[in-house]
């Protein structure tokens, strides 16, 4: 089993830092397989959400995988069509019944749609029941959380948000962490397809590890103390964003990446969607 770092969450449940993500991964058995590929190798960690829609496969590839539930940690996220009306404790079960478990270990808002606030409230009575271990927020600036932190007496326990070496959002990461909040990345590697697989500045930091662009990505997110989310339905690909544990990167590498930083999102603003 490859060999794994993990953080601990404020409410001390425990995340492995790097984990599986499956956003735009096909449901059926492109899911299955690359949930299963994954936790054979030693992931501990996969990242879903109602709006992927294949939680089902999610919950088959780990049932498949032989790996004991209570030795995963999975996320599921609750989609802003059932923040909006008010359907979180429903939206919640029926993912979990899509899953086939009774329990997730992190419940995320997704995006802070129109009635977050409500939503939060009602995830509270989830976390309550134990049928979440632990729950947070995804794509939360600062204001957001200060909102919610000033009428709730839980913390978030993570804060997904959007972070590569093109657009670190390090000042959003900062912050976060400084609340005790567990920063975590989607698009870790620049958007959909890697856009930064092939970039010549990773390629010649990676060669004096002997590693990959994606790989030396994954280690500078690591190093930032970030939980980091690298999505692949690639079984050598998926095996090779995990094996990151043998090497560190020095200060000045750290700062090279860092310096490719364009200023310029993937995604959306979460100050500014239309989802």
């Amino acid at each position: 089993m490859a060999i794994q770092s993990t953080i601990t969450l404020n409410n001390g449940t425990v995340i492995p830092q790097v984990g599986l993500g499956v956003f735009q991964t096909p449901d059926g058995d492109t899911t299955v397989n690359a949930v299963q590929t994954a936790l054979e190798a030693g992931y501990r960690h996969i990242d879903t959400a109602m709006i992927y829609r294949n939680e089902a496969s999610v919950g088959e590839g780990i049932r498949r995988s032989g790996v004991p539930r209570e030795d995963i940690f999975l996320t599921t996220k609750l989609w802003n069509d059932d923040i909006r009306s008010h359907r979180a404790k429903d939206a919640f079960q029926e993912s979990l019944d899509r899953l086939g478990l009774d329990y997730v270990d992190l419940y995320l808002i997704h995006w802070p749609a129109d009635g977050w606030q409500q939503a939060w409230d009602d995830m509270q009575e989830i976390y309550a029941s134990g049928r979440a271990k632990a729950i947070g927020v995804s794509n939360f600036h600062e204001h957001h959380l200060a909102d919610l932190l000033a009428n709730s007496d839980v913390t978030p326990a993570a804060d997904q948000i959007e972070s590569s070496p093109q657009f670190p959002n390090q000042p959003l990461i900062d912050a976060v962490q400084a609340k005790g909040i567990a920063a975590e990345a989607w698009s870790p590697l620049g958007g959909t397809g890697g856009s930064l697989l092939g970039n010549p500045a990773l390629a010649e930091i990676g060669a004096k590890y002997g590693k990959s662009p994606a790989q030396v990505a994954i280690r500078w997110h690591i190093q930032r103390g970030v939980v980091v989310l690298p999505k692949s339905t690639h079984a050598e690909r998926i095996r090779q964003n995990l094996d990151v544990f043998d090497f560190t990167l020095s200060e000045a590498d750290m700062a090279a990446v860092s310096a490719l930083d364009t200023g310029r999102r993937n995604g959306s603003d979460p100050d500014n969607f239309a989802f």
